[in-house]
């Protein structure tokens, strides 16, 4: 799989992919989640659980103080729904997230049961349906998603793969739009789900502007993020190849994830651009290592940079058109 094509020169997906056994990697999806306002002033009941630091609470609430017009209750909501998401049914968990007592956490819960952000089923709560009608509506807003979907259709229609569109959250990717591939095939991605950005083909593409200094910042933050989760063989780069490939990959104007996140996974991935030229997502074309060979993974860069390019051009942006550099690594 490593061996140079006879007919010409190294080619940038040869280059970046190191020798390897067969793949089955598995990763699995972090759990972020939310153990809400700290700013609950309330003391902790001694018979709760210590299970709050198993829960990441997300920064935005972290960042908020009860101070700011009661901001408490409401704080204590969100984070709460955090930790449904995260994967907490039951009371006391929730509880002990919060650092609340048994009542005001049944109160709190019962609330959102009531205006339907949570359901009670057997066994504790879930995520409710007006969560759904709210995240359809959010997506239906965001413009970007709009201007991109005639452009992922036709990225769909062309390569028969999976069509993925994602945004910068903080060190992460978000996948806001997904066309499943018509090969059978079934990825762990889906709209709304992150990873790490610089785990991910997607990810690495909205990292092409950043100085080399962030690549390893970022590297890092994904090492950290996925250090429980295990890889079997472990295709993830060095933080030296890592750096390489961003370098190559930045003077290309595409990027590929090689296994790197998920098993027998490989894609092509291009930034979109705003009209003032930042990158404000990136799209890909992923598929499987049957479909997804490094000749082919070649072939793509400039289909995919194509569709990126004619979504950024929506967006405002005016640049001459790039032309693909093969880099002899």
């Amino acid at each position: 799989m490593n061996k140079a094509m006879p007919h010409h020169a190294e080619s940038p997906a040869e280059a970046d992919l190191a020798p390897r056994a067969d793949h089955a990697s598995s990763a699995a999806p972090r759990t972020t989640a939310a153990a809400a306002a700290a700013s609950a002033k309330a003391p902790r009941a001694a018979a709760q659980p210590a299970v709050v630091n198993e829960i990441a609470l997300p920064s935005t609430l972290l960042d908020i103080t009860p101070q700011q017009a009661g901001t408490q209750t409401l704080l204590r909501g969100l984070a709460i729904l955090e930790a449904a998401a995260a994967g907490v049914r039951d009371l006391r968990t929730f509880g002990a997230a919060l650092g609340t007592t048994r009542s005001t956490t049944h109160r709190l819960v019962s609330s959102l049961v009531q205006a339907r952000y949570l359901r009670q089923v057997q066994g504790g709560y879930l995520l409710g349906p007006k969560l759904i009608e709210l995240g359809t509506i959010a997506l239906e807003q965001m413009p970007l998603t709009a201007v991109a979907r005639p452009h992922l259709e036709s990225l769909a229609e062309q390569t028969l793969d999976t069509i993925h569109l994602g945004v910068r959250d903080g060190d992460d990717v978000l996948y806001i739009d997904k066309i499943p591939g018509t090969r059978g095939l079934e990825m762990r991605s889906r709209v709304g789900h992150r990873m790490p950005l610089a785990s991910t083909g997607i990810g690495k593409a909205m990292m092409l502007d950043l100085k080399p200094e962030l690549w390893q910042s970022l590297f890092d933050a994904s090492r950290r993020a996925l250090a429980s989760v295990t890889f079997k063989p472990d295709n993830r780069p060095d933080a030296q190849t890592f750096m390489q490939r961003m370098t190559n990959y930045a003077a290309g104007g595409y990027t590929f994830d090689l296994e790197e996140n998920e098993a027998s996974i490989r894609c092509v991935a291009a930034p979109v651009r705003d009209a003032s030229g930042a990158i404000v997502a990136a799209l890909s074309v992923a598929s499987t290592i049957p479909y997804m060979s490094l000749e082919r993974m070649d072939e793509l860069i400039p289909v995919v940079q194509r569709e990126a390019r004619a979504i950024s051009e929506e967006l405002g942006w005016r640049a001459p058109q790039p032309t693909t550099r093969r880099i002899k690594r």
